[in-house]
């Protein structure tokens, strides 16, 4: 019989993303076998995570401050933007070292069996962006799967009525696959050779 409190522990890591029970316990381990001072390191690094990370007010990127450091910097392109589904995909896109334009994170795609329509989506916080005038490219950044696909179609009637350059990631990347599982050449190879929508 497992000890409860280790017992919470692997239920918790069990919880993560791809962490399955036997990688949940071998990390619980882990911690409990740790030294005081890491593991202290550990709890602060966990309670700032919670405590000091919120959403860009302006692309719901992941900051510290109200504005990101890609929305703020002078060096960023700011008449194209890139719209991604999350904002861990920015991450990988960035880790390519192609992009110089600015984000938009959509907060997920369209999953209507998952209760998630249009109206749950930042489509709202982009019409917001794009009336304001400065933006004429858009990148469409979507994992290439049913549910991106779906939400490509929508976004593209959206943007409809703006004059602006559609297009998106070019199929470098694999069918029904994550950017996040996608390594940097291919993500470099996808922004280049993106595909115009419009």
């Amino acid at each position: 019989m497992i000890a409860e409190p280790l017992q919470k522990m692997i239920e918790e890591f069990s919880k993560f993303p791809g962490i399955g029970r036997k990688s949940a316990q071998r990390l619980a381990l882990y911690l409990f076998r740790t030294g005081e001072t890491d593991f202290e390191k550990f709890l602060e690094a966990v309670f700032s995570l919670k405590r000091d990370l919120k959403s860009c007010t302006v692309c719901f990127n992941i900051t510290e401050g109200e504005i990101c450091s890609i929305c703020s910097s002078p060096k960023r392109d700011k008449s194209i933007l890139c719209i991604v589904e999350e904002a861990s995909d920015i991450l990988h896109i960035e880790r390519a070292n192609e992009f110089r334009g600015v984000y938009h994170v959509l907060g997920g795609v369209l999953q209507p069996i998952r209760g998630i329509y249009k109206d749950q989506l930042r489509i709202a916080e982009l019409h917001k962006r794009l009336t304001e005038g400065v933006i004429t490219e858009v990148i469409l950044a979507l994992n290439p799967d049913t549910e991106g696909d779906t939400t490509t179609l929508l976004l593209v009637q959206e943007l409809d009525k703006y004059q602006l350059k559609i297009s998106r990631l070019a199929r470098g990347l694999p069918i029904g696959g994550d950017l996040e599982f996608s390594d940097e050449a291919t993500i470099s190879r996808a922004m280049s050779g993106r595909i115009i929508v419009r």
